[in-house]
This record gives structure tokens, C-alpha cells and sequence, in this order.
């Protein structure tokens, strides 16, 4: 199996079009089975778009927000079927971002979705909030048993919002559900805003909660820097020059990871974001 993370920065970055075609061009290369992507935007301006004009949405139960015109996920998703893909994919958004795009989350599967789901982390749940965060889960028919979730986590020291209560809401909603009973495994995969070589913080707390980290377990791997430069955020936690590594995938239970690379970062693919993408292989 093969999964691949990345924050995409959609719709606010230069050079879009190349960079949306770029990102299309190394999926049809690699093909993984999960892409879970964050920061997934729509301008709330534009037309809706139909969802049964939408190659292989998937609408996630309880989530009425339409798909418009102009959605990252839906333009990939109409580049991969034109390349010969046909990927089953859903969206959420979380909140309004920078006063004009829905700002949410996708995840593509190349086996066909069997369920969805979608969780509220932030203590607040207002839609023009821009600190409000949600995650976005999926299950397939390869395995129904695995649940995949895209994840956008908050700061450790945001006083109104900290990374630990979203942290121990996700972990209770998992629970709740019944997504962490044995014989099952769930994969959190994306931007946890939690740098790793920061001891005490984020990082620390996934680790100390029983998660584990895909690329310790890599049997090969990189540095793992998913940032190089300063990024919105982190305007005054970073200083110019500083690498780190942000963006992650989580396993809950024992698995073996041949490799974790970064990708999308000028080395392995184009840049396309602000964040590099993440692609391990089991």
C-alpha cells in the first residue's frame, strides 16, 4: 500500500494552474491507494457544482456544504480521469478562509469508498471562525476495517483553541466509534502543525497517546523536512532558512514501512505548496 499526504495551499498559490497540473501529473505516476490532502479550497463565490457531475465524489454523510466550480479536489480528480484514473474521493470544508474559500479537506481512493465520516476537533464549531477544524475519515471496500483520516491540527500554544483539547477530542471521537477496537487500524495523515524535533509540544503528545510515527518505523527514509521556509502560521515560530517536519502519517497499530519520502519538494517532483507531501510504502 501506499499513501501520500501533502497540505496543498490550493487556490493561494502562484502559479496555480502549473502547479494543480504538476501535482495531477506525479499521482498518475505514483498512483497511490490513499492521498489525503488538506486545505482543500473553493471560492464560496463561485457556481455549485452538481455532484453527479463530480468524477467519483463521494458526498460524506452529513455534510451539505456543495461542491463549487473551481474546487481543488474536483479539478484533480477531472485531471486523473483524463490521465485514466478514476479515483472515489469526498470533501469537507471546516471554515471560511481569508473571508472567501471554503476551506476544507479531501481524500482519494483508488478502491472504492465504503464509508465516511467526518469529525469536529475545535472547541468552536463557527463556520467563520478561522481557527474551527474538522477531520475527514474514510473507509474502503478493499478492507473496511481501515480508516483513513486527513487531518489539519491547531498550534500547542493557541490559548483559545490548543492543540491538546483538539488532540484528546479526536481521540475520543475514534473511541467513541469504535474505529480503535482490535483487529482495526486507523491512519491520521497530514498537517499537524507540530514540529517534531520540538520536544514537550505536539509531537511528543501524538507519541505519548500510542500513535506511531511511519517514518520512525521506515525501513528507508530521507530527513523528513516538510518545511523549508517560513509559512503562514509560523510567521513568528520559524526564522528564515529553518527546516522541519510538520506534516506526518500515523499508524495506531504495529505496521511495517519499507520507505518514507518527501515529496513535491524540488527533489522528488515539483513544488506545488507551501508544505512538501509525505509518501510512504508498506
Amino acid at each position: 500500500m501506499k499513501l501520500i499526504t501533502l497540505n496543498t495551499h490550493s487556490l493561494i498559490e502562484e502559479h496555480y494552474e502549473e502547479k494543480l497540473h504538476a501535482f495531477a501529473e506525479m499521482v498518475r505516476k505514483e498512483k497511490p491507494d490513499i492521498l489525503a490532502l488538506q486545505e482543500v479550497n473553493q471560492l464560496a463565490c463561485e457556481e455549485i457544482w452538481p455532484d453527479e457531475e463530480l468524477p467519483g465524489f463521494v458526498r460524506c454523510r452529513g455534510f451539505l456544504l456543495p461542491v463549487r466550480r473551481g474546487n481543488h479536489a474536483g479539478r484533480l480528480a477531472e485531471l486523473l480521469k483524463d490521465s485514466g484514473l478514476s479515483y472515489s474521493w469526498a470533501w469537507i470544508s471546516a471554515k471560511l478562509g481569508y473571508d472567501r474559500y471554503d476551506e476544507g479537506m479531501a481524500v482519494f481512493s483508488l478502491s472504492p469508498i465504503a464509508d465516511t465520516d467526518q469529525l469536529q476537533i475545535s472547541r468552536s464549531s463557527d463556520y467563520h471562525y478561522w481557527k474551527t477544524r474538522k477531520t475527514l475519515g474514510i473507509s474502503t471496500e478493499a478492507d473496511p476495517d481501515i480508516w483513513f483520516y486527513t487531518v489539519h491540527m491547531g498550534w500547542w500554544d493557541d490559548v483559545e483553541d490548543p492543540f491538546t483539547g483538539q488532540w484528546e477530542q479526536l481521540n475520543r471521537c475514534l473511541l467513541e466509534k469504535g474505529r480503535l477496537e482490535r483487529g482495526k487500524n486507523v491512519w491520521l495523515l497530514g498537517d499537524f502543525n507540530s514540529p517534531s524535533a520540538v520536544s514537550g509540544e505536539g509531537y511528543d503528545c501524538i507519541r505519548k497517546t500510542g500513535w506511531l510515527d511511519s517514518y520512525l518505523l521506515a525501513e528507508k527514509k530521507d530527513d523528513g523536512a516538510t518545511v523549508d521556509h517560513v509559512i503562514d502560521g509560523w510567521r513568528d515560530k520559524m526564522t528564515e532558512g529553518e527546516s522541519c517536519r510538520l506534516d506526518y502519517i500515523f499508524s495506531r497499530n504495529p505496521v511495517r514501512i519499507r520507505s518514507s519520502r518527501v515529496i513535491c519538494n524540488g527533489t522528488l517532483y515539483p513544488v506545488v505548496s507551501d508544505h512538501f507531501g509525505v509518501m510512504i510504502k508498506q
